[in-house]
């Protein structure tokens, strides 16, 4: 009981913080993703140091400057938003910091480690493109004056795409425990995660969908064009499907149960993101190119 009632709690106070987040204005979010940024590519050099006990032994230099690249990064996909027409943006000054760090990363490990290992350097390349890179896209799809929505009320796109992403992800967890639980007997990769089922995945991910079209179809059609809310539904459940058997091979690779426990009951940030962090991209370049 004492556990349940940690777990919704926490539950609870994260809706709340990510709700206040991504709707109260730009700048919160930009920092509400910037401090995800933050934490989960923490949690995601702790399972490289797991996984491979060779990366601990990297620079001090190494270790804090690749944070920074990420931090940085996520300034650089402001681009001009935060700076007026006479001075210098914080995605321009993030953008150089980017460069300029991810250019002395490698000299500074041939100068200071022990034994220069190119293999590192590639685990923390993979760190960036595989956290920053997503949450940086949600932000650039936030900020991006171009991204506007087919309907008749001009919504930002960008305000209500990261939104509906959570959503349908939610939709598909929730309704792939469901499935699961009542009629799931096929295991969905046993290696990776043996609780998950075929029925459920195949089920979560259906019902998600149906539940994008009903709602697109009966009410959404103000903001998005039927077809939108059913792809970006799509996007949302078979790729966030993909990250999570992505993050759960990491983690038992690592020989851990979550990537950390900021989040009492819940496990770390990129157990909360990991779906988000595949299906971000995928939705960047739908509504990039199609919207």
């Amino acid at each position: 009981m004492k556990t349940f009632i940690t777990r919704t709690i926490s539950a609870l106070v994260f809706v709340a913080i990510m709700l206040g987040g991504i709707l109260w204005n730009e700048l919160s979010f930009f920092l509400l993703f910037f401090l995800v940024n933050l934490f989960a590519l923490q949690e995601y050099f702790k399972l490289v140091r797991n996984i491979d006990p060779g990366y601990q032994e990297i620079t001090a230099w190494h270790k804090y400057g690749v944070i920074v690249a990420g931090c940085a990064a996520m300034m650089a996909f402001t681009g001009p938003y935060f700076g007026s027409y006479n001075s210098i943006s914080l995605g321009f000054i993030g953008l150089w910091m980017t460069i300029i760090f991810i250019l002395a990363l490698p000299m500074g490990e041939i100068l200071l480690a022990k034994q220069f290992s190119l293999k590192n350097l590639g685990y923390s390349l993979l760190g960036l493109l595989y956290v920053t890179l997503p949450f940086g896209l949600l932000v650039n799809m936030r900020l991006t004056p171009g991204m506007q929505a087919v309907g008749n009320t001009g919504l930002h796109i960008g305000y209500l795409a990261p939104l509906l992403l959570i959503i349908f992800i939610w939709i598909n967890d929730t309704m792939a425990y469901i499935v699961g639980s009542l009629i799931g007997r096929t295991p969905f990769f046993p290696s990776i995660s043996p609780k998950k089922t075929t029925e459920g995945s195949v089920g979560g991910m259906v019902l998600a969908i149906a539940a994008a079209g009903v709602f697109g179809h009966f009410w959404g059609y103000q903001w998005l064009a039927f077809q939108h809310w059913m792809v970006l539904a799509g996007i949302a459940a078979i790729f966030g499907t993909i990250g999570d058997l992505v993050e759960s091979k990491l983690k038992r690779m690592a020989g851990v149960k979550d990537s950390g426990n900021i989040m009492p009951g819940h496990g770390g940030f990129l157990d909360r993101f990991d779906s988000l962090i595949f299906a971000a991209p995928l939705a960047w370049i739908y509504i990039y190119f199609f919207l």
